[in-house]
């Protein structure tokens, strides 16, 4: 608010021409102080504030030092991360030389995008239906979103869904192992894990990867 002080000049009370008043202005800053508060108030309660990016993955408990010996990942499917934004893969079991009848392991190359993504569909094709089936029951009101999230974590514990293992040598990217983790996310895939890579897989992914 301003305020405007009026002195007295020259030749006041005395007969003369009259000559203008000099007038002094004086600003008062209280209502701008509490108009910048205001504001400040309101930014501050109605800004979202950035979150951290973090994913979360659960790590199942080592088991006991005498626990029997857990069987071979016979429905599931390894795959192999290495550098150049490489991954390879195989199925079942891993044979470094032939075993019961069956070939020694054969590494095959998938690229990131589509091919990977058509990949992970394919194998989780089961449990990729029934999610899919509860999507649409949840959309046409059938079930609620507490039934459905329940029904679908159900579907993707089932026994009979594929498992999928990650490993990676030390010439691969963090950037690599996200990137898959959430492929896996996108295609409805819960049953996977992350594990060190096995010597013998070393050396046949170099030979694959020349």
């Amino acid at each position: 608010m301003a305020e405007l002080g009026a002195g007295a000049g020259p030749g006041h009370g005395k007969k003369g021409p009259v000559r203008a008043k000099k007038q002094s202005t004086r600003v008062d800053m209280t209502p701008m102080v509490d108009l910048a508060f205001l504001l400040l108030t309101f930014f501050v309660l109605t800004s979202t504030f950035s979150k951290p990016k973090t994913m979360e993955i659960t790590f199942p408990v080592p088991p006991p030092i005498d626990a029997p010996k857990p069987k071979m990942n016979v429905n599931g499917h390894t795959f192999l991360l290495t550098k150049d934004n490489r991954v390879f893969w195989y199925s079942g079991e891993f044979k470094d030389v032939p075993k019961n009848g069956l070939p020694a392991t054969k590494l095959e190359e998938v690229k990131f995008g589509e091919d990977l993504n058509k990949l992970l569909l394919d194998k989780n094709d089961l449990i990729e239906k029934i999610v899919l089936d509860l999507k649409k029951k949840r959309l046409s009101k059938e079930i609620d979103d507490t039934t459905y999230k329940k029904l679908a974590v159900e579907a993707k514990g089932d026994p009979k869904a594929p498992f999928f293992v990650i490993k990676a040598d030390d010439k691969a990217v963090y950037r690599n192992l996200i990137d898959l983790i959430d492929e896996f996310n996108i295609c409805n895939i819960g049953k996977y894990a992350v594990t060190d890579i096995m010597l013998s897989e070393i050396n046949l992914l170099n030979q694959s990867a020349k």
